[in-house]
């Protein structure tokens, strides 16, 4: 639903579409699949309407050449205006990512004050936020994502692309969380126990809405009890029983301090958990 929230101006385009099917004196060599030589000959309206024809047939090359032509032909036209936005949703709509940013940039650096500058800010954002790699690598498009959602969230915060992109900023946070864990992880299993504690400490301290603080908390209390830091083990155990009394990980740490308890069943969905934000 996201991809298809499109701003006002589809309403126009839809319109002009609707006077190009009948025939306002259009090329028809501009019809689906063609794109005329002559071009300059041609109404911007004729244009644009032909490259959302194209747009809406998914022939998204098509659509884009067709937009350039509108810019290119009709530079000071309203269209040539819509047809810079209409390109860059085509490009990201292609997964075009970089052509999108560029477009997008370009769009907001000549037209600051346009109708559809808050539509331009959220696909530029969203553009960004579409390349987030995987937990296990490098998260500095993470970082880039979650700067250009929370301009939206600053620049809009009243609209609703400043609802969605909160709500995007909150998956790549955890995120980024996600990736601390898993690098704390790996030290812990090297037994580079206090480069695990670092990680762990940074999940907990500053990314606290995420669902890896329960889990950080643990690995924290199985490295002090390894360390034999056992007061230090308990003091974490508690913060962990405080805040998330049901949690299958504070069963786990409650069993490593208590003699007799049982831990956790180990088929809890626990990586399920983790993973499950990736899909968004």
């Amino acid at each position: 639903m996201i991809r298809l929230a499109l701003p006002l101006l589809l309403l126009v385009a839809l319109a002009a579409c609707g006077r190009f099917q009948q025939g306002t004196g259009a090329d028809p060599s501009l019809a689906p699949g063609v794109i005329a030589a002559d071009a300059a000959d041609q109404s911007p309206e004729a244009l644009y309407a032909a490259g959302m024809q194209e747009l809406r047939a998914n022939r998204f090359q098509r659509a884009v050449d067709l937009f350039d032509a509108v810019e290119r032909e009709h530079p000071y036209s309203t269209w040539a205006t819509n047809a810079k936005l209409m390109a860059a949703y085509a490009d990201y709509t292609r997964n075009r990512y970089t052509e999108a940013i560029g477009a997008l940039d370009r769009f907001i650096q000549l037209h600051p004050a346009h109708r559809d500058i808050a539509y331009a800010y959220y696909l530029r954002a969203l553009s960004q936020y579409e390349q987030i790699n995987d937990a296990q690598r490098d998260q500095q498009q993470t970082i880039v994502a979650m700067n250009a959602l929370q301009d939206v969230v600053n620049r809009f915060p009243d609209t609703s692309y400043a609802r969605d992109a909160r709500l995007k900023m909150d998956l790549a946070r955890d995120h980024l969380a996600g990736r601390e864990m898993h690098v704390g992880r790996y030290y812990q299993r090297q037994g580079l126990l206090s480069a695990a504690i670092g990680r762990f400490r940074r999940v907990v301290d500053e990314y606290q809405t995420t669902n890896h603080v329960p889990e950080a908390l643990h690995r924290l209390t199985e490295i002090y009890i390894s360390l034999g830091l056992t007061d230090e083990a308990r003091r974490t155990a508690s913060v962990l029983g405080f805040n998330y009394p049901g949690s299958a990980w504070y069963q786990d740490s409650y069993a490593l301090l208590v003699e007799g308890a049982e831990p956790a069943p180990q088929d809890r969905p626990g990586f399920f958990r983790r993973s499950v934000n990736w899909l968004f």
